[in-house]
């Protein structure tokens, strides 16, 4: 099961298919182990198949319906991601730290012409993202230490921060002042601004973010104008929780 599971991992928008042998030097697994899951979820109905490439079915979304079907998360926070996506003009997104990254679990897409590739479990490295900022704010100071031994930060732009000291300085600043932001770090010509989503125990459970592009809204428009209004729905979200 684990190995399998770890194939249906590898599915994603960067691999829309595998074959035997990819599958195999990704996991770490043997070719012969790799074939073998590959065809069981093939039999299953999950994968189909090309020649030797594999390729995913409608069906594998069931295995995503089970966690959002299970979880109310998501489903709480959708109705207050559209109405702060409606009300910003901009497109809005839910996170959870997994495995030392941002998960995206919920999203309010904003009409426009050109959109930003974050989708429905987008996984985003923490030191980079507004969200992981927030999402490893509320991690106490052995789990901070935990993360980035774990972890070495690298740049995703020319604007990525990665000194670990630093990165410690914004994470703890983020926890006080309840939001962070990046600009350009995570992606050229795109900025970001998230907050924290706490449960009724007062215990930060996830992270509300916006996103918008370079030069149309800067950091200040973000803390400015988008703050308060954001901070409303997340607390919205919190009480609701």
């Amino acid at each position: 099961m684990a190995k399998g599971l770890a194939i249906i991992e590898l599915f994603g928008q960067d691999r829309t298919f595998l074959t035997v042998s990819s599958a195999a030097d990704a996991t770490g697994i043997s070719r012969a182990s790799a074939r073998r899951c590959l065809l069981t979820l093939h039999d299953l109905g999950y994968l189909t198949k090309n020649g030797p490439r594999f390729l995913p079915t409608p069906r594998m979304l069931r295995l995503g319906q089970s966690y959002t079907g299970a979880i109310s998360l998501p489903h709480l926070a959708q109705p207050q991601l559209e109405a702060a996506c409606e009300e910003l003009g901009e497109s809005v997104s839910l996170s959870i730290l997994e495995d030392g990254c941002s998960t995206f679990v919920a999203r309010a897409e904003a009409a426009r012409i050109v959109s930003t590739a974050i989708r429905l479990g987008t996984r985003l490295p923490a030191h980079a993202a507004a969200t992981g900022r927030v999402l490893l704010s509320g991690c106490t100071e052995d789990e901070l230490d935990a993360y980035f031994a774990a972890v070495e930060p690298t740049a995703l732009t020319a604007h990525t921060v990665t000194d670990k000291a630093e990165l410690k300085k914004i994470i703890r600043a983020a926890g006080r002042d309840k939001v962070a932001f990046t600009d350009e770090e995570l992606e050229v010509g795109m900025v970001s601004m998230a907050i924290p989503v706490f449960n009724p125990d007062g215990r930060l459970v996830a992270a509300m973010s916006v996103s918008a592009a370079r030069p149309r809204i800067t950091v200040e428009d973000l803390r400015n104008r988008m703050l308060s209004t954001l901070r409303t729905f997340a607390e919205a979200l919190s009480r609701s929780l």
